[in-house]
C-alpha cells in the first residue's frame, strides 16, 4: 500500500492505493463504492484477472486517503483522479466502478468500462426519506432544534462521518446521469445483483439502454454481488477483453 500526494484547487490530497501484479503494464482499475475503500475491491478482485496490472484507489474522503477540506462533487472525483493516473504515468486498460465509483468511472472515460451495479439513475425516494427531507427543511427556520436533531435525520450512508463528508453527500447522492451515460462511446460491461435493493435492476436495464456499446448481465445476489460473484464477472470478460 502506497499514498500519492497531489495538489487540487490548492489544498492537498493524499491518495491512498496499491498495486497487484505491478510489472505487468495493462492495467485494471478499481474504484470502490460510497462509504466503502480499496479492500473491499482488493478482497473480491485480486485472485482474478491475473493477466492484468490491479490498482485498488481510496477515493477522496475514504479508506486511508485524507479527508478533503472541502465538499467535492463527482466531477471534483472525476479531476483528482485524473491527476493522480496521470502522476502515477497510468493509462487504464479498463476502469471497474462500483455504486457511486461507477458513477466517477464512467466520467473518466475509460475505452472500457465495467459497472458494478453503478448508481446515476434517479429513483423515487421511500416516505420514510421524503418525510425527513421535510422536516429539515422545517427544522432550519429553528437552529436550535435543527442542530440537535440533523444527526438523526441524515441518511445512514453518512451515519459517523465527518461533516465535509456529509456536504459531499448532499453533493453527488441525487445526480441524474442519464446523460453522461448516454454519451459515454465506449465499450461498457454492467454487471448487476438480481436481489439488488439499493440501485434495483430496473436501473441497470436503464443504464444499458443508455450506454449504445454495453452489455448487461444479471448474477445472483445483492448491491454487493461481486464479492461472491467476482469469477463470474472474469469469466465474462475475459474474452471480450482479450
Amino acid at each position: 500500500m502506497a499514498q500519492k500526494t497531489l495538489v487540487f484547487r490548492g489544498e492537498m490530497f493524499g491518495i491512498s492505493y496499491e498495486f497487484i501484479n505491478f510489472d505487468i503494464s495493462k492495467t485494471l482499475v478499481f474504484l470502490h463504492g460510497w462509504g466503502s475503500n480499496k479492500a473491499l475491491m482488493k478482497q473480491a478482485f485480486e485472485d482474478c484477472f491475473k493477466e492484468y496490472r490491479h490498482l485498488y484507489i481510496d477515493m477522496p474522503g475514504f479508506g486511508n486517503s485524507t479527508l478533503p477540506s472541502f465538499g467535492l462533487t463527482s466531477k471534483d472525483y472525476q479531476a483528482i483522479l485524473t491527476l493522480f493516473l496521470e502522476a502515477l504515468k497510468v493509462e487504464p486498460f479498463a476502469i471497474f466502478g462500483h455504486s457511486f465509483g461507477g458513477k466517477i468511472a464512467t466520467l473518466l472515460n475509460p475505452k472500457n468500462l465495467v459497472l458494478l451495479s453503478s448508481a446515476g439513475i434517479l429513483l423515487p425516494k421511500p416516505f420514510c426519506v421524503t418525510s425527513k427531507i421535510k422536516i429539515s427543511k422545517i427544522l432550519k427556520h429553528f437552529p436550535y432544534f435543527h442542530n440537535i436533531t440533523k444527526v438523526f435525520l441524515r441518511s445512514k450512508d453518512v451515519a459517523g462521518m465527518e461533516e465535509v463528508m456529509y456536504q459531499t453527500f448532499k453533493n453527488v447522492v441525487d445526480e441524474d446521469f442519464s446523460a453522461t451515460f448516454a454519451h459515454f462511446k465506449n465499450k461498457a460491461w454492467i454487471f448487476w445483483g438480481e436481489d439488488d435493493r439499493v440501485t434495483p435492476l430496473y436501473a441497470g436495464e436503464k443504464i444499458h439502454s443508455l450506454i449504445k456499446d454495453s452489455s448487461f448481465f444479471t448474477l445472483q445476489g445483492d448491491h454487493y454481488f461481486y464479492l461472491t460473484q467476482a469469477k463470474a464477472i472474469e469469466t465474462s470478460l475475459m474474452g471480450a477483453f482479450s
